[in-house]
């Protein structure tokens, strides 16, 4: 059985951050251990939230007591997303180091949230620039999008050529892996949505139609479908593929109930059989 440490946000009312990913990754068969880093009621897109925000040391003591228990080997991949602040940033990274100390073949996916294409940064100042410098160089997976993909490699992308440069050059910064999840591209239809993902054996695409609306914690979503499936298949092709069938089924499920926060309950059974695949297309 796959086992991921995932260390992430949590709210009490609707799917982000853990939140988003600990059923989803149960209901796909993974045993998943979820470590907060902060536990709100609920997500930031509302008027007010409330809820604390834990320390770092917070957080090391949790998985301090985790590896008391001598069952850290057991972990094969460690999944994280929003960071928060440069110094949960940095004990990440210490637990990231614990846990490959343990387990040598355990590997690091980050979801390295920082902004998307129209609205632009918008997490605190030094979490962009620990992300290029440090989380880069130590990451195994990354799942940017469009926007974050240009940030981490200081370029300007526009086409399908111009991602697949920059995903190499996110890759020969540090991670193996890199799924751009969600290209923009010049001349492509503008009711599609694209992804692209690229390893040492070559790159691989998927196109989905465009939903007329976006959800809070659809990226957390979908890191957290495409490391089970890259662990379960150990196949680029394959994961990516299941990942935009699940995500696309279960956001379109959600569209459909008219519900604001993802169904996850009410659309699980796409977590396991999703109602559209579509077809993935070799790109190199």
């Amino acid at each position: 059985m796959t086992t991921i440490l995932s260390i992430q946000s949590s709210v009490a009312y609707g799917h982000v951050g853990n939140s988003a990913a600990t059923f989803p990754l149960m209901r796909l068969g993974v045993d998943v251990w979820p470590v907060l880093t902060v536990h709100f009621s609920n997500n930031t897109s509302y008027p007010s939230k409330r809820g604390p925000l834990l320390a770092p040391s917070d957080v090391a003591d949790v998985v301090q007591g985790i590896d008391e228990l001598g069952v850290l080997p057991q972990v094969d991949a460690v999944l994280t997303g929003y960071q928060g602040a440069p110094a949960m940033g940095a004990e990440i990274l210490r637990i990231v180091e614990l846990v490959k100390q343990r387990n040598p073949q355990a590997v690091w996916c980050c979801d390295p949230v920082m902004g998307d294409v129209g609205r632009g940064m918008y997490v605190l100042a030094g979490i962009p620039e620990f992300m290029r410098d440090h989380v880069v160089p130590a990451a195994d997976i990354m799942t940017p999008n469009h926007y974050e993909l240009n940030y981490l490699t200081g370029r300007e992308t526009h086409t399908i050529a111009d991602v697949l440069s920059a995903a190499d050059a996110l890759r020969a910064a540090g991670p193996d892996t890199v799924l751009v999840t969600s290209v923009v591209a010049e001349g492509a239809d503008p009711d599609t949505l694209t992804m692209l993902a690229v390893d040492a054996e070559g790159a691989w695409s998927v196109t989905t139609p465009l939903l007329e609306r976006s959800f809070t914690g659809s990226g957390d979503l979908t890191a957290s479908v495409f490391l089970a499936s890259l662990l379960e298949s150990g196949s680029l092709e394959a994961a990516i593929g299941r990942t935009a069938s699940v995500v696309y089924s279960l956001l379109k499920k959600t569209t459909d109930l008219d519900q604001r926060e993802l169904a996850l309950v009410p659309a699980q059974d796409e977590l396991v059989a999703p109602s559209f695949t579509f077809e993935v297309t070799r790109v190199r």
